[in-house]
């Protein structure tokens, strides 16, 4: 399998990235609903080769990417879940029902950010008829923005150097900050129940 995602990503590198900003599009468009590659393959170079519209790239990223949720969302709500259990299986559906059923929409935000496929959860939303759409489009674009613009942002101010940091450290940085989301969202739910009563 991981001889199937080197040959998919180094043929993102030499078909998606020349096209530039319609291949960034296409790739976080379709990787939200289906498509394996993420968008970084594609942004990370980009942002390298023209610092200057980094941020471009980045909110290209972040609005096609939210667009791609709005399908993920649809095939899921059409597909259901033998799509979902094909995609993830049943381990994996379980969370993020779990997910679902503590932070509604806001599931959809820490999995935009995190290294978590992000395909999985905008196909559940549909399953668990997430009827929220618009905290759905709103932690979608807070969460693909959140990351997106981050290694945009780092790569117009520190260039090349910044590649290794992020590539020792992406998970461990997707994860603390995911950890920081949920913790949040906990305090927040918490503190809303106590108002109420």
């Amino acid at each position: 399998m991981s001889g199937l995602l080197d040959s998919l990503l180094e043929w993102a590198r030499l078909h998606l990235v020349p096209l530039g900003i319609p291949g960034l599009i296409l790739t976080a468009f379709t990787e939200s609903s289906f498509f394996p590659i993420p968008p970084d393959v594609i942004l990370i170079p980009l942002a390298l080769l023209d610092p200057g519209n980094a941020v471009l790239y980045g909110l290209v990223a972040t609005v096609s990417s939210t667009a791609g949720a709005l399908l993920g969302y649809w095939i899921g709500l059409k597909g259901g879940r033998p799509i979902l259990l094909k995609l993830a299986g049943k381990k994996s559906v379980k969370k993020a029902e779990e997910f679902f059923n503590r932070y509604g929409a806001w599931a959809v935000g820490v999995a935009a950010f995190t290294p978590i496929p992000y395909k999985v959860f905008t196909i559940a939303s549909g399953v668990f008829m997430l009827r929220n759409l618009k905290a759905f489009i709103l932690a979608s674009i807070l969460g693909r923005g959140g990351r997106f613009m981050a290694e945009a942002v780092l790569i117009m101010l520190f260039g090349e150097e910044i590649l290794s940091f992020l590539s020792a450290h992406f998970e461990l940085i997707t994860i603390l900050v995911g950890a920081a989301v949920i913790f949040f969202l906990a305090v927040y739910s918490l503190l809303r129940r106590r108002s109420r009563s």
